[in-house]
């Protein structure tokens, strides 16, 4: 059985690198066709036979993409991209210093590799998704997960496999090649008699430390050497003066680059709710906003003018509906919704009007949710010294995150989480998926 697995774990590595191999030489072929059809005028020809020349590129980026485990460690999507970017950024810095400290830099054309690395930036990933998709249909490719734990945490980690096909695993609690361990509501000695217990049955156990609230990628282990001991740095990453002027400057690059389609999404959905229904187009509420400071927050009407008087007929024929409001702080069919509201809810597009409100300085693009002044009983003294810190965003995590379908406390925890253990690549992920989320009306994962 274990020969059986190594034989299966080699193919795998083999045919991985085999197809990233494929395609950094697709990369170089397609970087060729641009340079010859559009670059002419900014570098010479490069001739087939030139190609040849560059294949030690593709041998530097696939040991860099060795070295950051990309074929040896099965991570998720965006955990797997944001490696492979690390990697050609690292190989690109690899590849021009060789260039410019030698003599080749009189060979070698920097814009045709300029081009090869923007291209293996859009290739690579989407290589490696489609083909991980193809080659995961076969269980022989999957690693047999045993889940070990005494916490909900099991159950989560369990769908999370089931849902995640890109890990490339499947649950299995007789044969397994992978142990994972939550060690939430696990005592340190049971702990340690299950990892003593099952390394003699497998190498590989990835232990989940209990404090899972936190993104151990971004902490700093500080060493104790004399008295061996190891000391992790944790901080709330978005109030880091740093990480602030970071975030501040990434996002209004990125507003400043939405500015054009905002102002002609504005006007095509201002005509619609126009002829919708009566009333205005904007509708703004006071919510919370950084430091606690209130302030108006535009979105576009949703709801038909005389709400009030449908919503009190509607819940004396429907009072499931009032318990409904306590868990999930909405109704489940809220009837004041107009046509056009229902779908620009349904696409979180009834809050692109907040746009307005980055100009003005009260929100990010990307942030915890704005909570509204009723709520805030409900957020808790202790949540609040850290959510209310920091500015609201359009989107966030919790949009992103499953949404409405989420109770009020796990909105909580996820906006806790984002404030806690930010960065610019959870931001873009973020980002891209709120984009899914408009386009196909359903929360993303």
């Amino acid at each position: 059985m274990i020969n059986k697995f190594k034989i299966l774990n080699i193919i795998y590595i083999l045919v991985l690198v085999l197809v990233d191999v494929l395609v950094l030489i697709l990369s170089l072929k397609t970087a060729i066709y641009f340079e010859i059809h559009y670059l002419q005028n900014y570098i010479p020809n490069l001739v087939i036979s030139d190609i040849k020349k560059y294949y030690w590129i593709i041998l530097i980026t696939l040991l860099i993409f060795s070295l950051e485990k990309i074929y040896f460690i099965r991570y998720d999507f965006w955990s797997d991209t944001k490696r492979i970017l690390k990697s050609l950024i690292y190989s690109f810095i690899t590849v021009f210093t060789v260039i410019t400290l030698t003599k080749m830099s009189l060979e070698y054309s920097r814009i045709f590799i300029i081009v090869f690395y923007i291209i293996c930036i859009i290739l690579i990933p989407i290589s490696k998704r489609l083909f991980k998709r193809i080659l995961f249909k076969f269980d022989v490719f999957k690693l047999n997960v045993k889940i070990l734990g005494n916490s909900v945490l099991v159950d989560k980690m369990k769908k999370e496999i089931e849902y995640n096909w890109y890990f490339g695993y499947k649950i299995n609690e007789r044969k397994y090649d992978l142990i994972i361990i939550l060690s939430k509501n696990l005592a340190v000695e049971k702990l340690q008699k299950l990892i003593k217990r099952y390394s003699k049955r497998t190498r590989n156990i990835y232990v989940v430390p209990y404090m899972y609230h936190l993104d151990f990628t971004h902490t700093n282990v500080v060493d104790y050497f004399n008295i061996r001991l190891s000391a992790i740095h944790i901080e709330n990453r978005l109030l880091n003066f740093k990480n602030v002027l970071i975030k501040y400057i990434s996002e209004k690059l990125m507003v400043f680059c939405l500015l054009p389609f905002a102002l002609f999404l504005h006007l095509f959905i201002s005509i619609l709710i126009k002829f919708d229904s009566k009333g205005n187009v904007f509708f703004k509420q006071k919510r919370f906003g950084k430091d606690g400071k209130t302030f108006s927050c535009y979105k576009y009407r949703t709801m038909y003018i005389n709400g009030k008087e449908i919503l009190e007929e509607y819940l004396k024929n429907n009072p499931d509906e009032i318990e409904y409001y306590k868990l999930y702080h909405k109704y489940e069919n809220d009837p004041r919704i107009t046509k056009v509201g229902r779908i620009l809810r349904l696409t979180s597009m009834d809050e692109f009007p907040q746009f307005f409100n980055i100009f003005r300085g009260d929100m990010n693009l990307i942030g915890p949710r704005p909570y509204m002044l009723d709520e805030k009983k409900n957020i808790g003294k202790y949540n609040e010294d850290i959510i209310l810190r920091v500015k609201p965003g359009i989107t966030g995590l919790w949009q992103v995150s499953g949404r409405n379908e989420l109770p009020f406390e796990e909105r909580i925890e996820l906006d806790k989480w984002y404030i806690q253990n930010w960065s610019l690549w959870m931001d873009f992920v973020i980002f891209v998926k709120t984009l899914k989320v408009v386009l196909t009306k359903v929360g993303a994962k």
